[in-house]
């Protein structure tokens, strides 16, 4: 599939500078204007769907961003919460004139993207959540983290933090890509990266999850330590006719360390193989 390469683009939505991406692809006209809004992880920019977009784009647009204290975007001069983070989303799909599409979160993107589904409904044809819940970790689990990202930086906890990204085989077959996602880590935007955590330990969307009316696929890899496949099956007996899908081998970034099988799920998904 060839598609329309972007330069880096950017928006002023919400007092923020936001860095985001719209590919438009030769097939779209066929195939109903369809479109996939993707949100990333705590940490991470938007070259983690690398791999997974160019698999799609057989299927529809494209719409990347980097969340707010992100990749090239904007930090908040001061807290912010994940309604903030679903209103910059909700602002970039209005300046892009997009009715209607397809949302795919991970982690933290996950959480806002229920957000979104649940406050605009009809603004969304699916919804796949990918390793995340309507609550994650707990008060103690992140104020520790932001206590070491403070206090050390993000050395002290990028280690960690790689093994629950990436399974234990994906580390030794994959060295080098281990080695650049740590790299992402720990040239985000410090206090962006405080104020996401902080986001996520004040959140429970367990009303949120009960209140989504879109159609939900919920994926886990069968490795991840962060958000287990209990932990996402617990979600997905909150949200209504939800599909549960299960990654084997993937940890925490399906996305990164199998982008094809996660793939396969989505594009079954959205063609109601599933």
């Amino acid at each position: 599939m060839t598609y329309q390469q972007t330069q880096m683009t950017f928006l002023k939505v919400n007092g923020l500078v936001l860095h985001y991406q719209h590919i438009r692809t030769r097939s779209n006209s066929q195939r109903g204007n369809r479109t996939f809004l993707f949100i990333n992880s705590l940490g991470t920019d938007f070259r983690i769907w690398t791999d997974v977009v160019d698999i799609l784009t057989e299927f529809g647009d494209i719409v990347l961003f980097d969340k707010r204290g992100h990749g090239l975007s904007s930090t908040a001069p001061s807290q912010s919460t994940l309604d903030d983070f679903a209103d910059d989303a909700e602002a970039l799909l209005n300046h892009l004139s997009i009715s209607k599409c397809i949302a795919i979160g991970l982690s933290v993107g996950g959480m806002i993207a229920q957000i979104l589904a649940c406050r605009r409904p009809s603004k969304f044809e699916k919804l796949i959540l990918c390793d995340t819940c309507h609550k994650i970790g707990n008060v103690q689990i992140w104020n520790d983290r932001i206590k070491a990202v403070k206090g050390h930086g993000f050395s002290s906890i990028s280690g960690s933090v790689m093994q629950r990204w990436f399974s234990e085989s994906f580390h030794k077959t994959n060295p080098e890509t281990v080695a650049g996602y740590r790299n992402m880590l720990e040239r985000t935007s410090k206090s962006g990266y405080i104020q996401t955590c902080e986001a996520i330990r004040d959140a429970n969307l367990a009303e949120v999850a009960r209140q989504i009316k879109v159609a939900t696929l919920c994926v886990v890899g069968s490795e991840d330590k962060s958000t287990t496949p209990d932990d996402v099956k617990s979600l997905v007996e909150l949200i209504r006719g939800a599909k549960f899908q299960v990654i084997e081998g993937s940890a925490h970034i399906p996305c990164v360390d199998n982008p094809y099988k996660l793939s396969r799920a989505i594009i079954d998904f959205i063609n109601d193989k599933l």
